[in-house]
């Protein structure tokens, strides 16, 4: 009989949100009629941009004539669409990142975790804890990690709490670890980080020889024209950071598929020969191994956020799921509910009341509300106590689960 990965036996029971799709499943199979709002996954609901749309439909056209018909293309991305992003989300920001240190992919959550084929077996590694729990599980599926303790944390990893005490910053570890995973604006729990704060985790990577994992994934929200939206606004990111994008949440290509990471060509690692390696160059030799490619098709909808059209289409989606944050936000605040994030951030990390769990929360939520949202202890042992509320819905259906809400908690 063919073995198995047995770090996949290491797993909790069930990824987080596959578990609060079966709970949400369950519930309205025996409440076919309960009006069910979900507010759980940061799924997006509002229309592709026009500019998007259409610039897809020309490239299906395209794929319709000889001489235009694109069959596989480079598996980095198109030069087109890297220059493009090169120039408007780097350059523009005093970044120094240059065309082919951009990498087109199907994902950023593909990206986080495939990361980590480039790296050893032997790395310690931090996590935020709350955090996007797929930096975890790829590392438990990896082999990195050890069994969970009675708090759900694994072996091998250290953890790094984000809390209301702290004021919800990561805060530099003593020890010296190796890969660190940076997330912000935060999700879970919508934090943002300080030009300061970020300067001093780049420090510390860059005299401990670490590398950063920067998930810039939400940066698109950013308003407050202090924070940086890429970790290459502070000067030595270059050599010790990494950085992951996506079109999910600014241009709504969640069901689309497109987003990137940036290694630049001067960022190294160390071989076991104690010699220094290009990371850029093993991330385009497992790219070039393991990957097609993104479709030219969805690749040209995402040249088109950069076009003067697309540029306004997508800052009103990003002001709409915004303005949403900001609804959530305030009409729970004035409920008596302790509430962060929903500044510069698409979701709201809230306090649950009464000293419910955030399972418990989450259930009575769902059938006294039927509202979904997230419990905060499947982000880590530090989210417990905590919600996660997201932004990303129509504007009815937000009025209508705040409504809800503060006629039920109202403390």
């Amino acid at each position: 009989m063919a073995t198995i990965n047995s770090s996949y036996l290491k797993l909790k029971a069930g990824y987080l949100f596959p578990e609060i799709a079966r709970r949400v499943n369950t519930f309205a199979t025996n409440n076919p009629d309960a009006p069910i709002i979900r507010l759980g996954i940061g799924d997006v609901t509002e229309p592709l941009p026009l500019a998007c749309r259409q610039a897809m439909i020309k490239a299906v056209e395209d794929m319709g004539s000889h001489e235009s018909f694109k069959g596989y293309g480079p598996e980095q991305g198109y030069s087109w669409l890297r220059e493009k992003i090169a120039r408007h989300d780097f350059e523009a920001r005093g970044c120094a990142i240059e065309a082919d240190e951009i990498f087109v992919s199907d994902g950023s959550k593909c990206d986080t975790g495939n990361i980590l084929d480039i790296f050893g077996n032997d790395n310690t590694i931090a996590v935020t804890d709350p955090v996007y729990p797929v930096y975890v599980d790829t590392n438990v599926m990896a082999g990195h990690t050890g069994e969970t303790n009675d708090r759900g944390e694994y072996g091998g990893l250290v953890y790094l709490p984000i809390t209301a005490e702290n004021n919800f910053t990561a805060q530099i570890p003593f020890e010296k670890v190796d890969l660190i995973y940076l997330c912000f604006p935060n999700n879970p729990t919508g934090a943002t980080a300080t030009r300061e704060h970020l300067a001093a985790w780049v420090d510390y990577a860059r005299s401990h020889g670490s590398i950063i994992f920067f998930d810039a994934a939400y940066e698109a929200f950013i308003t407050d024209p202090s924070l940086p939206h890429s970790i290459y606004e502070i000067e030595g990111a270059r050599e010790c950071a990494l950085e992951f994008r996506s079109f999910s949440k600014n241009a709504g290509f969640t069901g689309t598929r497109c987003a990137l990471t940036v290694v630049p060509k001067s960022l190294k690692g160390k071989a076991a020969d104690g010699s220094e390696v290009s990371l850029h160059s093993l991330w385009n030799r497992r790219q070039s191994t393991k990957f097609n490619g993104v479709s030219y098709i969805v690749q040209r909808g995402a040249e088109a956020v950069y076009s003067e059209e697309g540029q306004a289409e997508v800052r009103e989606l990003v002001e709409f799921y915004l303005e949403n944050a900001t609804i959530i936000r305030e009409r729970l605040t004035a409920a008596g509910l302790a509430v962060y994030g929903g500044v510069n951030a698409p979701y709201v990390w809230v306090k649950t009341p009464h000293g419910l769990s955030s399972w418990d929360f989450f259930d009575k939520l769902l059938h006294t509300c039927n509202v979904v949202g997230t419990p905060g202890s499947g982000f880590g042992a530090a989210g417990e106590g905590y919600f996660r509320i997201s932004a990303f819905n129509s504007r009815d259906n937000v009025n209508e689960a705040m409504r809800r809400i503060t006629e039920k908690f109202k403390v």
